[in-house]
């Protein structure tokens, strides 16, 4: 099996490293060889975070460098801008439409831009957006972005939503495993 790539880019505290131990997680109990590496920047003053998630047969490395990202899962959408060039060609960009100033926004140096996933669609980029935002906060807690496009994910593959379930028992603590169930599913059927 060809190694398969996917990344999750974000900002500190939404939840990207619980996403990707999670990814990680299912795609070990289906038999795959998986490698999740970490990048962190400022994430604890919510800076950028990126997080690669490799599997196959045999996979040798954990990083995915530009033009090799199957799938890319963006928290926000100017992050979804920011790593598109690590898009391979026919891929896709799971984006929350969500917008999260950065600092040089916050401080009046610079704008958000506008029309950010209309840019990536003119460079023939696949995008599926979704408002996880308020698909989490129906589930019960808004904290719940990152499951919500984790269901989003699961709809990339051929695997039971029962499998997924189960890996979010696995990796959530036991108080937030049902608002995360719900967080899935809400992701998987919107």
């Amino acid at each position: 099996m060809e190694t398969k790539n996917i990344m999750i880019v974000g900002v500190g505290g939404q939840g990207s490293l619980l996403a990707s131990k999670l990814l990680g997680t299912l795609l070990t109990d289906e038999g795959y060889d998986v490698k999740v590496s970490e990048v962190h920047g400022m994430s604890q003053r919510g800076g950028s975070v990126v997080t690669y998630v490799r599997f196959g047969e045999k996979v040798y490395s954990p990083v995915i460098t530009q033009g090799e990202a199957d799938i890319i899962v963006s928290f926000e959408k100017l992050e979804a801008a920011r790593h598109a060039p690590c898009l391979k060609k026919g891929g896709r960009i799971i984006v929350n439409t969500q917008q999260i100033d950065p600092m040089p926004v916050i401080t009046g140096a610079a704008e958000y831009p506008e029309n950010v996933l209309d840019e990536l669609k003119a460079k023939n980029i696949q995008i599926d957006a979704v408002d996880a935002l308020s698909l989490a906060t129906r589930a019960g807690n808004a904290k719940s972005v990152n499951i919500v496009l984790m269901g989003r994910v699961a709809k990339c593959f051929d695997i039971p939503c029962d499998k997924w379930l189960a890996a979010i028992e696995k990796c959530v603590k036991p108080q937030f495993v049902q608002v995360n169930k719900k967080a899935f599913e809400l992701g998987y059927e919107s």
